[in-house]
């Protein structure tokens, strides 16, 4: 099972040009205590705290998670996060050059781009999973124990996801949903299908 995870929101990207700096971007790569579209079965919270252990990482800004497209990097100081009361925010001494101009800076000022994400691992331990009242699965995410990129992104994660949803319908009739919200083996089978 692969042991890292992508999320996408859809928050303020902009982007500016410093003349110290360059062209730079600013975002949150992740939103706190708001829930995320369906990720095949299940909704996820990003709760404040969750961050803490993975703030220092060396992390890399990319574009579309692809590490072809660098934008910067924290051990450079080309990328800089922080925490707020949004979730986790970046600031991104993007390179000037033409293919970022073309492929991230021209469609940011146009509003053809504007979500951003990141790639993540949480701790062991670091999730909790429960069924509201709606009977929505929702896993809430406490700690990252690794933080590996952050970045603009065309398309949000997991958009289309019909295996897991197919998967999460067997589970129910199987009467295997309340192993998945109690039990880590199941929601790993579940989260490396979704991935």
């Amino acid at each position: 099972m692969s042991d890292f995870e992508r999320r996408s929101f859809a928050t303020e990207l902009r982007s500016e040009s410093n003349s110290e700096r360059g062209p730079q971007i600013f975002g949150h790569g992740a939103v706190f205590n708001t829930r995320s579209v369906n990720l095949g079965g299940f909704r996820e919270i990003i709760m404040p705290g969750a961050f803490d252990d993975a703030i220092n990482d060396d992390v890399r800004a990319v574009f579309n998670h692809d590490q072809n497209f660098i934008l910067g990097r924290s051990s450079s100081g080309t990328l800089r996060l922080s925490l707020d009361e949004t979730g986790l925010a970046y600031e991104i001494d993007a390179p000037d050059t033409q293919s970022i101009r073309d492929l991230v800076l021209t469609p940011m000022a146009r509003g053809d781009l504007r979500e951003s994400s990141f790639m993540f691992s949480v701790a062991y331990d670091g999730d909790e999973w429960m069924q509201d009242d709606e009977g929505i699965i929702v896993r809430k995410v406490h700690r990252v124990s690794r933080l590996y990129d952050v970045g603009p992104v065309t398309y949000p994660a997991y958009e289309s996801a019909d295996s897991a949803k197919r998967f999460v319908e067997q589970m129910k009739s199987d009467g295997d949903l309340e192993k998945a919200i109690n039990q880590r083996s199941y929601r790993e089978r579940l989260l490396n299908l979704i991935r």
